[in-house]
């Protein structure tokens, strides 16, 4: 068989259900949180907040490229892959690549930020949820200092999101893949190529 119509199962599917739901999850919170349906947005968030914590395990846990371990990568090499990205020529990986691995933990990273502020402007200023016993151990400024960190870092998320997707393009074109395909598939294509990494 022609290497080039092989298939490598990569994306296993609670990495699959965990990016889709994210995706849907996030625009109802968005949304549901500009149009003032609170309820909604609190129960979303919890759901939000479910699926990061799932993720974090099975980034412990998972197939090997869901692993963390798997796409941990020196500042050398993702330097030297950015450089490589910028000439239309850098290695090809099976998961994720050190440009993607960086967006993936800033992305972690600032979920874990929007949902700890949410939680605690929950507490704080609504006087609800699991954080309640917070209501009465910080200032007012304190509580509406979180109230707007928490919409700072949802900006900050509107203005990544598009970097991820132009990432995104920028891998499927320069690989020759379907990267969004694949995340709905699970499946790569083979490369046969001395730069491969896995």
């Amino acid at each position: 068989m022609n290497v080039n119509n092989q298939q490598l199962k990569v994306w296993d599917v609670p990495v699959r259900l965990f990016h889709w739901s994210l995706v849907v999850c996030f625009v109802l919170a968005y949304v549901s949180a500009e149009v003032g349906i609170l309820d909604a947005h609190v129960l979303i968030g919890y759901a939000l907040i479910a699926l990061l914590a799932l993720r974090v395990l099975w980034g412990f846990i998972g197939n090997p490229y869901a692993r963390f371990k798997s796409f941990i990568f020196s500042r050398q090499e993702t330097l030297a892959y950015v450089r490589a990205m910028r000439g239309g020529q850098p290695a090809h990986y099976y998961g994720h690549n050190p440009a993607g691995a960086l967006m993936v933990f800033g992305l972690l990273a600032l979920l874990l930020a929007i949902f700890a502020s949410g939680l605690i402007t929950l507490a704080t200023v609504d006087y609800e949820g699991p954080l309640l016993f917070l209501a009465n151990q910080v200032s007012d400024d304190t509580s509406y200092f979180f109230r707007h960190a928490h919409s700072f870092f949802v900006d900050v998320a509107l203005l990544v999101i598009p970097l991820h997707l132009l990432g995104v393009l920028a891998g499927s074109i320069q690989h020759k893949e379907n990267l969004v395909r694949s995340m709905i598939t699970g499946m790569k294509k083979v490369v046969s190529t001395n730069s491969q990494h896995s």
